[in-house]
């Protein structure tokens, strides 16, 4: 049977340097993202765009989004098969094309999944969860590009 699950978020813009949107200098593109009951995200765009380096930018976000869902699936999954896995970590990358017009689009994103687990017979398994974690990512499944995953697995004794 199918759920739907509603998200909220609030975004305050708080850019506006004492002339709004006067023109494309005139504001900052700093704003706050945040949900009940959460800590506040600083946001921004990505420094090419006239964004603050020291915040977080949507696209840094996406791929944030991807690279967790991937995580907290994986880590499901080999709990249920009785992997334990005692590290995990992602260095995940996206690629974003920006078009003449100035808009764009990710044409991918790799996720990079560096996990220890502790059984040396489980390695074959715990690779091969990558997939299925893959195959019911939230995110991944609602996006429109493709996202990669590369892992490897090493035994932690």
């Amino acid at each position: 049977m199918s759920k739907t699950h509603t998200y909220q978020i609030q975004l305050q813009w708080t850019g506006n340097l004492g002339k709004g949107t006067a023109n494309y200098r005139a504001y900052s593109r700093n704003h706050e993202l945040q949900a009940s009951g959460k800590p506040v995200i600083l946001g921004s765009s990505d420094p090419a765009f006239r964004g603050d380096p020291q915040r977080y930018n949507p696209e840094e976000q996406l791929v944030a989004a991807l690279s967790s869902c991937h995580m907290l699936w994986y880590l499901h999954l080999c709990a249920e098969a009785g992997i334990v896995v005692v590290d995990y970590s992602d260095g995940a990358t996206g690629t974003m094309l920006e078009t003449e017009d100035g808009g764009g689009r990710f044409t991918e994103v790799t996720l990079h999944p560096k996990v220890s687990i502790q059984q040396s017979e489980m390695v074959e398994k715990a690779l091969a969860l990558h997939e299925r974690a893959h195959e019911l990512c939230f995110i991944a499944n609602s996006v429109n590009f493709p996202v990669f995953f590369q892992g490897t697995i090493q035994v932690q004794s």
